[in-house]
């Protein structure tokens, strides 16, 4: 049985869901009911079809997906009793320059910048770019490690499994139940995690022989290569989701162990929500009134994925 295209995100206190066509976010509020805010949503790529193409599609859906997700973010902070309001539009554009900057700053500047070290090894271009793809690297795992380690990070993590277990439970067939749901894994290849881990390596192999010329042009030739590196990435990860070959699943191995990090195991009341999130993004018709079970649909492509935020 085929079943809808859907990912999503953690948010504070709830979570997220995209499916083809809508786009729900679930929160439980402090009196520990469960709101949800669902809406249509369209993809650019709708009115400009050529945008849908494989390497184009990536960079689309990893914009999206920000834009989606701090609104999300911004919805549910303000649920949870962390906001008295939600975020203007002025405001949510400030929001992602502000957090392209500081990414810029944590995973291109500091990591090529500090790749000059190395000079005293050899001057070989190849060997330096390789070298700041070590330290991106290393910055990237150390950054998740860190934010683990917080209270209420770890509580956004609980609910990143939720989503993931819930998601695996409908690929699955299965009615949506909190019983039924906590039986799955917590690791889902589709993962922003996975996606923001192959980004990382693709951009060791991309930059690799771009030469070593000064530090602003390689800043800026690592940001205007930005939207190949995620349109790789992008269609490696659908390719992973979709694969059932055993050797390109022990390459994405990796990504679902940096998983145990990003991911904690829920609370069923956590997973109420992911349930409830995920159920106001399935068409109608899709679900026997009153039962939880699915009418057999067939799988059609969306152009949502389980891609990257802050949270994931």
């Amino acid at each position: 049985m085929g079943k809808l295209s859907v990912g999503g995100q953690a948010v504070i206190e709830g979570v997220m869901m995209r499916g083809p066509g809508k786009v729900a976010t679930a929160v439980r509020s402090p009196e520990g009911r469960i709101e949800v805010d669902c809406g249509p949503v369209h993809s650019i790529a709708d009115r400009y079809p050529i945008l849908k193409k494989p390497f184009l599609r990536g960079t689309v859906s990893l914009v999206e997906s920000l834009v989606l997700g701090i609104r999300s973010l911004s919805y549910s902070a303000k649920m949870a009793g962390e906001e008295d309001e939600q975020l203007t539009d002025k405001e949510m554009a400030g929001t992602i320059v502000f957090a392209f900057v500081l990414a810029a700053i944590l995973f291109i500047a500091i990591p090529t910048g500090g790749a000059k070290f190395f000079h005293f090894v050899t001057d070989d271009p190849v060997f330096l770019n390789l070298m700041e793809g070590a330290l991106r690297l290393i910055i990237f795992l150390g950054y998740i490690w860190g934010i683990s380690r917080m209270k209420d990070i770890r509580r956004v993590f609980q609910y990143h499994g939720a989503e993931h277990k819930t998601i695996h439970c409908y690929e699955a067939g299965l009615p949506l139940t909190v019983e039924n749901v906590q039986q799955f894994s917590r690791l889902h290849p589709r993962c922003g995690t996975n996606f923001l881990l192959i980004v990382m390596l693709v951009s060791i192999f991309v930059f690799a022989f771009l030469g070593w010329p000064s530090l602003i042009e390689r800043i800026a030739s690592r940001v205007l290569l930005l939207p190949v590196v995620a349109g790789i990435s992008y269609e490696l990860i659908r390719f992973a989701g979709r694969t059932t070959n055993p050797v390109a699943l022990k390459l994405i191995q990796p990504g679902l162990w940096l998983q145990y990090l990003t991911t904690r195991p829920p609370e069923d009341d956590m997973v109420e929500v992911a349930i409830e999130s995920l159920k106001a993004v399935l068409p109608a018709e899709e679900i026997v009134p009153g039962t939880g079970e699915y009418k057999d649909v067939t799988k059609t492509e969306g152009t949502s994925e389980l891609l990257p935020s802050v949270s994931q």
